[in-house]
């Protein structure tokens, strides 16, 4: 296998498509519906081999070890996401595939090793998201004590770079640091075809910006639609700072699909997902742990109703036209790609699969 094979976000494709958060119960929509993802193993296996089989270039877990309670304990149910990338690695030819890790609950040597093991697999498609965290409940389990956010990026710094070293350094090596005091380490087999996996980081931060020019090949924004133009200026600017370190780094946007064969179709299911079909207890407590509450925000109850839409990411919801032409608009902004959930990703995703993709072939947003 050639070595650029590696990167199959890396291929002729103007604008990458990717599946986001399917080893998570419900995935990204906090909803109750009885056609909710459950997320069991033979149905993240079934996704995975359709969406290689479909040219979507990529897979992005969530990072997640417990739930938000509620009717149906939102995303309570969760792989963790090497092993399950590994898995389905194993059984795909094409798609990479990512772990989304939080560097301060894995050792780095164990965590080079494992990531290390998923991309032989894998033939060289395994990719790195690095997390730093900020859920407190999911470190008050693991009994590691969560950092300042400046700190959490010292880190984190430090982790990527004594990974880095264990990928590519040949002779036994000591790594000295404030967080790490690593001694004689050694460590085979290398990456597959000695290649780093692409790394990608969405800290919003200032700090988490800097970390991502500097480490990652790719970075997650949020889209704006509202402001095209504003979108556009960041990714420019991004991008900008990036070859000012004489690094290449891509920007790309999440979100989520409702796409239907006609728009109405869309609009209503999007309507019922995010009204009747929502799981409100769960959403009283992803607020409380975001800080947000009666006391301090005002009509927090009209707050919460209006929650579920936004909560998903950037909504692209109509028929298969419809998503094409937002696809093309954030492309036009500059993005890269995008990581999107859906509801149910083996039974919405032949209709992507069918009538989205040639639509972005015409649109010359892919490559036939």
């Amino acid at each position: 296998m050639m070595k650029h094979s590696r990167y199959q976000m890396y291929n002729k494709h103007p604008f990458k498509l990717g599946l986001f958060g399917a080893n998570c119960s419900s995935g990204r929509t906090i909803n109750k519906l009885p056609e909710r993802w459950l997320a069991d193993w033979d149905n993240c296996e079934t996704m995975a081999k359709m969406a290689d089989d479909a040219g979507i270039d990529f897979i992005l877990p969530i990072g997640r070890w417990k739930g938000y309670g509620g009717e149906t304990d939102f995303q309570g149910t969760t792989f963790e996401t090497i092993t399950w990338a590994t898995g389905l690695l194993a059984n795909t030819q094409r798609i990479t595939v990512f772990g989304t890790v939080h560097a301060p609950l894995f050792n780095p040597m164990v965590a080079a090793k494992q990531m290390v093991t998923a991309d032989h697999i894998g033939h060289g498609r395994f990719g790195l998201n690095i997390v730093v965290g900020w859920n407190e409940p999911e470190f008050q389990m693991s009994g590691i004590q969560q950092k300042e956010h400046g700190n959490r990026y010292e880190f984190a710094e430090d982790w990527i770079n004594a990974i880095k070293l264990m990928w590519n350094e040949t002779e036994p090596f000591d790594f000295e640091s404030d967080y790490f005091h690593l001694k004689n380490v050694v460590a085979k087999p290398k990456l597959y075809n000695g290649s780093s996996p692409l790394i990608i980081n969405a800290g919003q931060s200032e700090i988490g910006r800097s970390f991502a020019l500097r480490h990652c090949h790719a970075f997650f924004t949020n889209f704006r639609e509202t402001d095209v133009k504003k979108s556009a200026e960041f990714v420019s600017k991004f991008k900008t700072a990036a070859s000012r370190l004489n690094r290449e780094v891509n920007v790309y946007t999440q979100g989520h699909v409702v796409c239907r064969k006609t728009k109405k179709e869309a609009t209503e299911y999007f309507h019922h997902l995010t009204t009747e079909g929502v799981d409100y207890e769960a959403i009283h407590e992803v607020l409380r742990l975001k800080g947000i509450n009666r006391e301090n925000t005002p009509n927090y109850d009209q707050f919460v109703l209006n929650f579920p839409p936004k909560n998903v990411g950037y909504p692209i919801i109509g028929s298969p036209d419809d998503v094409a032409k937002k696809f093309e608009q954030m492309h036009n902004a500059g993005l890269s790609g995008i990581a999107f959930s859906l509801v149910h990703y083996v039974d919405e995703l032949p209709l992507i699969a069918s009538e989205v993709m040639p639509r972005l072939e015409s649109l010359g947003l892919r490559v036939s």
